[in-house]
């Protein structure tokens, strides 16, 4: 019996924790021949996911360079990924996400007439700037995808609207968290000496990521500055912020947050570390996508300081809450969370609208029945 040729993309560590699970899932289907190959558009974190879940690419691209450019992202990966495909020569390719390198993959499939299965698809925040790149890389991204594979009805209607034939449409939960199922577990020792040695059963963490290109500047110093106040109120209230390498983000933080002992700024964290200390916090604060879908299913309240999301089950679900970037907002938003134990319990306790873990499973067999 001839073997679907799937050809598994992926280049930056989000798309590492959520191609993973599907990369094991295929691993046990012998009707499947998956090559993988990783354009490390991202490089040292997206290693560190290769090692936590095992993988070993089968092509490695290798295109990172330090201050690149979304220009060189794309074109070097196009290059690297035009050739790769012509070599292995797979019936489809598989990308997720909406990165350069996803959108890359999928112009370089389409250019070779091979078909696209596009996971995460559907996702939409309806400003083609923000966030930005990536609006615009996962809507260039459908229009060339065979196959749209959507975590929620949400983002399968939004695909309906655009005129997306319905039989192409996937419904299969998000496989982010498929990851974390991977990965928390109640026993996790950090090996971060400050991270084990926190009192979480009498302290209130509160998580901070804040890294995108649209909120550098004054929304991000709003951001830091409410965190910064809100510290100061609460006696048990200590905050943890995994930094960005970008210096931009670095320098506003180091300003804003100098000689504030309750404020932890730590270097970025591994995956598996970063979804336990998720699971061990109060609430988060976050600019970040993936954290919007992670958190609901640990059950931790999410203030999404961005002016959009692309989204917007856990705002409708009442696990996270779109707060802006306005100082007043953040802070009056944070206090009433941590004032309120009624609200609290009213986020924490909300129905996880992102799936069940299996969405791996469900691509898998998807996969079969439409190409085997």
């Amino acid at each position: 019996m001839n073997k679907v040729k799937v050809m598994t993309v992926f280049g930056t560590r989000p798309e590492g924790i959520k191609m993973a699970p599907i990369v094991k899932a295929m691993e046990k289907v012998p009707e499947i021949e998956n090559t993988i190959c990783i354009t490390a558009q991202h490089r040292e974190m997206l290693d560190q996911v290769l090692e936590l879940f095992q993988i070993e690419p089968d092509y490695d691209l290798n295109i990172f360079k330090s201050g690149q450019t979304l220009t060189e992202i794309t074109m070097r990966a196009l290059e690297g990924l035009e050739n790769v495909i012509k070599e292995v020569e797979p019936d489809i390719l598989l990308i997720q996400g909406d990165t350069s390198t996803v959108f890359a993959g999928a112009l370089a499939a389409f250019y070779q007439k091979v078909k696209i299965g596009h996971v995460e698809a559907g996702l939409r925040s309806g400003n083609l700037y923000s966030p930005y790149p990536e609006e615009a890389n996962r809507k260039l991204t459908g229009i060339l995808a065979d196959f749209h594979f959507a975590p929620t009805e949400t983002n399968r209607k939004n695909l309906l609207r655009e005129g997306y034939p319905e039989e192409k449409i996937f419904i299969t939960g998000n496989t982010v968290i498929d990851a974390l199922h991977y990965t928390v577990r109640d026993d996790y020792k950090f090996n971060i000496p400050f991270l084990d040695d926190i009192d979480y059963r009498n302290k209130r963490i509160i998580l901070l990521t804040s890294h995108r290109r649209e909120n550098i500047g004054e929304p991000m110093e709003n951001i830091f500055s409410a965190v910064d106040h809100i510290s100061k109120k609460y006696d048990d209230i200590e905050v943890i912020f995994p930094i960005h390498l970008n210096p931009k983000v670095r320098n506003i933080a180091n300003k804003t947050f100098k000689g504030n002992q309750k404020i932890h700024i730590i270097e970025p964290l591994d995956y598996e570390p970063f979804t336990n200390l998720m699971a061990r916090s109060h609430l988060i604060i976050t600019d970040s996508g993936g954290v919007q879908e992670e958190a609901p299913s640990l059950g931790k309240p999410v203030l999404v300081v961005r002016e959009e999301t692309e989204r917007p089950e856990g705002i409708e679900a009442g696990t996270a809450r779109l707060v802006g970037t306005r100082y007043d907002a953040i802070f009056n938003f944070t206090d009433l969370l941590l004032s309120n134990e009624k609200e609290y319990i009213k986020m924490a306790k909300a129905a996880n609208p992102y799936g069940d873990g299996k969405a791996s499973n469900r691509i898998v067999d998807i996969i079969l029945g439409t190409m085997g």
